[in-house]
């Protein structure tokens, strides 16, 4: 079971602030989780990896520098993110007004860097939070028929063994052009859409009836496109949430930060696994089996994934989801542990 935390913001931050200072960090959530709790693999200390990239910036800004050029910078690590020195320093020397986080618990594939999110081609970095050994479910009956539908170009971009990798390459292979400069938020869009709906139908000609869980992030360094899914009607999908404010600051000693917003402008965007605060009110689960798009004017947008797994949020069964399924797989806690969160008043309108 892995996690990841997205930050993307109109001013670079201090990774820091959301690594290693706030007492609910993607770190410290990573040995000691409050709502995504594994009782299989209770930690994830199987490496980690945080990625930093904008339109041409290096570690430091947004300004475009040819001589640094437009590549994410990536650094990843096989030990545990809690007991790298190295990871603690350059977190407080170090900004980006956009950052991937993962954290992450082996369940296939082996202890490597190459395995380690986020994984990157050119401009794309992408993160996957998979459940290892059902993310995508009984992917060693598909993983050859995947392979098989990926161009030579695409096929040696894997370097590891992992599904997360696997799936990061069948996006590839849905772009017009995974090479070009740019891309637009529609492409982007378009590619996972394509990605999760073809896993899907490798898993029905497979006979593969235990539901996927596909919660997968990606981002060309100006929009940012995030999914919450399972194949499934009836079970509910691994967690994941958004918050959005103005500044994202520590009010008391001790780690305890929270999303203040002083007008109706998004200069901060999260989403992430679990929560980095215990503040309820900065942070809204995003729905089952939905699209949230971060465009790169900072609006944020929630889209259904409308497929044969979607039930309508005006469907009771939408509300009755078993959380069973993915709590097994320390991916959520069970409904009874939920509680539910209330919005601020002045909390963003999501278009759907």
């Amino acid at each position: 079971m892995c996690r990841f935390v997205i930050y993307k913001g109109t001013s670079p931050v201090q990774l820091s602030h959301l690594l290693t200072r706030p007492c609910h960090s993607i770190i410290n959530q990573a040995f000691d989780s409050r709502l995504r709790l594994d009782h299989r693999r209770p930690i994830n200390g199987d490496g980690f990896g945080v990625a930093l990239g904008r339109k041409g910036s290096g570690w430091y800004d947004s300004v475009h520098d040819e001589e640094l050029g437009s590549q994410p910078c990536i650094f990843t690590s096989v030990t545990p993110a809690w007991n790298n020195a190295n990871l603690i320093r350059l977190a407080e020397k170090i900004k980006s007004p956009l950052v991937f986080g993962h954290v992450r618990a082996t369940t296939t594939g082996s202890l490597s860097l190459d395995n380690c999110h986020p994984f990157a081609y050119g401009k794309l970095m992408v993160c996957h939070d998979f459940m290892h050994n059902g993310g995508i479910a009984s992917f060693h009956l598909i993983k050859r028929r995947l392979q098989a539908d990926l161009s030579d170009d695409v096929f040696n971009v894997v370097q590891g063994n992992t599904d997360s990798e696997c799936a990061f390459a069948l996006l590839l292979s849905k772009l017009p052009d995974p090479k070009a400069k740019s891309f637009t938020t529609r492409t982007l869009q378009q590619a996972m859409l394509d990605t999760i709906a073809t896993l899907n139908v490798y898993a029905e000609e497979a006979g593969i009836i235990e539901p996927s869980l596909m919660n997968f992030c990606v981002t060309d360094g100006e929009s940012v496109i995030a999914t919450r899914y399972i194949s499934s009607r009836h079970d509910e999908a691994a967690s994941l949430w958004f918050s959005s404010g103005t500044t994202f600051s520590e009010y008391a000693p001790g780690g305890h930060y929270r999303m203040a917003k002083a007008d109706k402008r998004e200069n901060i965007i999260m989403i992430a696994s679990e929560p980095l605060t215990f503040e309820k009110a900065d942070w809204m689960e995003i729905r089952t089996n939905s699209m949230v798009v971060i465009t790169p004017k900072m609006n944020l947008l929630q889209i259904p994934i409308v497929d044969k797994f979607y039930v309508s949020p005006s469907d009771p069964a939408a509300r009755n989801r078993d959380t069973d399924f993915a709590a097994a797989k320390g991916l959520l806690s069970p409904r009874k542990a939920l509680a539910p969160v209330q919005p601020r008043d002045n909390a963003p309108q999501l278009s759907i």
